[in-house]
Parts: structure tokens; sequence; C-alpha cells
């Protein structure tokens, strides 16, 4: 297979995402492009990248927990969590880093065992608290300037996929999550 296409990591990301258990991720800005739209009537719609839902249950598949850490409360979240069979929602937690020490506990991991996936502010102190942080170029350049990995896409353009990618080819399970695609007739 060619690698002309994917993203070279540098080794010192590759070694800190050798290590992750656990992949904690923000939705506006990182699963969307970080736009809200209401209809007339005032309900919320959101836009989620198939691409990234495919990634993530690659990373489930592989033993990496994943849980989405976000601010805003929206049954479109939980529907989508849901649907990709997230087993930690954690809505309405503004201050992030909490929510990722509580959920680091009862899930007995160390920081340098979680990655966190954030653009804005308030992912800040849970990206620079894992240990590994990611962020996408459409976040907020304070953010990446402290965060370990950009990535190429833009959030809600399949960032998240190309992050668990990364974790992926660390792990040494990338080829083997893809190849199932290539056996189907």
């Amino acid at each position: 297979m060619t690698d002309q296409h994917r993203p070279q990591w540098p080794a010192d990301v590759l070694e800190k995402a050798a290590a992750i258990r656990l992949l904690a991720l923000d939705v506006d800005g990182i699963m969307t492009d970080g736009k809200l739209f209401f209809s007339a009537s005032g309900d919320e719609l959101k836009g989620f990248n198939i691409l990234d839902g495919l990634g993530i249950k690659q990373v489930m598949a592989a033993g990496i927990d994943v849980a989405v850490i976000t601010g805003r409360r929206s049954p479109l979240t939980e529907r989508r969590m849901n649907d990709l069979g997230i087993p930690h929602l954690m809505q309405g937690r503004e201050d992030k880093k909490v929510a990722l020490v509580e959920l680091a506990g009862q899930l007995d991991l160390s920081p340098q065992q979680i990655a966190y996936m954030g653009d804005d502010l308030p992912d800040l102190p849970a990206i620079r608290y894992a240990g590994l942080g990611i962020t996408v170029p459409n976040g907020y350049w304070f953010v990446r300037q402290h965060a370990d990995v950009c990535t190429v896409a833009a959030g809600g353009s399949g960032a998240v996929r190309e992050a668990c990618e990364l974790l992926l080819s660390a792990c040494g399970q990338l080829e083997a999550s893809l190849q199932p695609y290539l056996e189907q007739n």
C-alpha cells in the first residue's frame, strides 16, 4: 500500500499515541464544523462526518475507549453518540479537564494513556492534561500552539478519522482495521 496520501507523523507523536487507551473528543468544531443551525421553530441542526464515525468504530474495535465531552447539551449529539456506540458521553460539562480527570479516575487511566481532541479555549486545559493533545487547523490559534498534533483535515471534515488513524498506526493496527474491506466481494 502506498502512503503518499497518509499523514506522516513524527516519531515523538507516534510514541505518545502508542500509549493511548482513551480518545476523548469535543463535539462542536471537532466532530462538526463548529457551525450551529437552527430551524424557524428553534430546532437545532448539526452535521456529523460519516468518515469520523467509521474511524471511531475502528479504534473501539482495536480496544481504545472513546468518550465525548462537550459544554453544550444536545439531543442530536446524544443520538449520534448512541448510533456510534460511544460508551462515555458527558454533556453540559464546561470544565472539560475536570470531566476528563473524573473519567480517567473511573477508567483507572493515567494522563499519558489519554488523547484529547478539541479546538477552542475551553478545551485547552484538557488538551494540556492529556498525554496526547490533538486539535484541528480551523481551531483557535492559541490552542493549535499548545497541542501536540494538528490534523490536516478540518473539524467536521474527517479530522476525527485522521486522529483515529494516528492511534491505529501507533499501535500497529491500522492495516488490520483496513483489511476486512479488501476482503469483501
